[in-house]
C-alpha cells in the first residue's frame, strides 16, 4: 500500500510538499468526528447512571444495561475512516472495510436523505458509500478520487454518474474558491 500520511495533520509545517502520488491518506478529521461520537456515548452513560444513582435504582444488572446501551450508541455513531491510496478508496467502519478502484469505477450515484452519500462501485464488484462532505473537507482525498474516475471514463468503464462527478468536482471548486475570498476578505 506504500507510505502512509496523514493528509493535513496539525504536525506537517506549513508549505510542507504535498503526500506523494503513492502515499495513503486519511480523513483528517475523522480523529475529532472519533472523539465527540466517544464524548457523546460516555456522556449519555454518565448521565444515565447518575440520575439512577440519584433515585437508588442502580444496580448490577443496570448499570450493565447502561453500559451496554452507550456501547451501542459508540456503534452507531462511530464515523467511517476514509482512505485513499493510487488507484483505491476503502472506507473502514464498526463492521469492516470496504474497497473499490477508482480506476476501475462503472457507476456514481448521489443518494440524497437524510444523510446524503455518494455510492461508487468498481468492476471487481466493490461498493462503498461515503459522505460527500468528506471530500468537501479533505481536497487530496477528492482529487485521488476525480483522478481515478477520470481515468474509469476515459477507459470506457464510467458509464453511470460521470455527471454526478462533474457536478461534485464544479461544487468542490466553488467552496474553494469561496473559501480563499472569504480568507482574503474579498467577498
Amino acid at each position: 500500500m506504500g507510505r502512509e500520511t496523514r493528509a493535513g495533520s496539525g504536525s506537517r509545517a506549513a508549505g510542507a510538499a504535498p503526500a506523494p502520488q503513492d502515499a495513503v491518506v486519511r480523513d483528517r478529521r475523522w480523529a475529532a468526528d472519533l472523539r465527540a461520537a466517544v464524548f457523546c456515548s460516555v456522556a449519555v452513560c454518565c448521565l444515565v447512571l447518575l440520575i439512577d444513582t440519584a433515585n437508588g435504582t442502580l444496580t448490577a444488572a443496570r448499570g450493565a444495561l447502561w453500559a451496554g446501551l452507550a456501547a451501542l450508541l459508540q456503534g452507531v455513531l462511530h464515523p467511517p475512516l476514509v482512505s485513499v491510496g493510487p488507484g483505491w478508496l476503502a472506507v473502514r467502519g464498526v463492521w469492516g472495510t470496504r474497497r473499490v478502484c477508482t480506476d476501475l469505477l462503472t457507476s456514481v450515484r448521489h443518494s440524497d436523505g437524510v444523510t446524503p452519500r455518494l455510492v461508487l462501485r468498481d468492476a471487481l464488484g466493490g461498493r462503498v458509500e461515503v459522505d460527500p462532505k468528506v471530500f468537501a473537507d479533505n481536497p487530496v482525498l477528492w482529487h485521488r478520487l476525480e483522478t481515478g474516475a477520470r481515468r474509469a471514463r476515459a477507459s470506457g468503464l464510467l458509464r453511470c454518474g460521470a455527471g454526478v462527478v462533474e457536478r461534485l468536482a464544479d461544487r468542490m471548486d466553488g467552496d474553494a474558491a469561496r473559501a480563499v475570498f472569504e480568507a482574503s476578505d474579498m467577498d
